[in-house]
C-alpha cells in the first residue's frame, strides 16, 4: 500500500463533510460537521499511522499531519 492509499482526507460533499481514504471514490463516512469528521478521521490516521489532509470548502489542501515513519520528522517537539 502506498502513502497516498494509506492516508485520511476531510473533504466538502454535498450532505456537509466527509471522511475518504486516499485513492477512494467513496466517502467512509459522512458527518454535518468539519470538526466532527477532522475528529474521527484523524484518529483513524493516528492508529494506521497514515498521512491526514483537511481540505478546505473549496477543495484545496488546508492543513495535513503525518502520523507514520516520517523520515523528515520536524526539529521542534511540539
Amino acid at each position: 500500500m502506498t502513502k497516498k492509499q494509506n492516508s485520511q482526507h476531510v473533504v466538502k460533499d454535498d450532505d456537509g463533510w466527509a471522511v475518504k481514504k486516499g485513492g477512494s471514490a467513496r466517502a467512509t463516512r459522512h458527518f454535518d460537521t468539519q470538526q466532527e469528521a477532522i475528529e474521527w478521521a484523524r484518529d483513524i490516521a493516528k492508529r494506521q499511522k497514515a498521512e491526514f489532509y483537511i481540505h478546505g470548502k473549496d477543495g484545496r489542501i488546508r492543513s495535513k499531519d503525518s502520523y507514520g515513519n516520517d523520515p523528515n520528522p520536524p526539529k521542534d517537539k511540539r
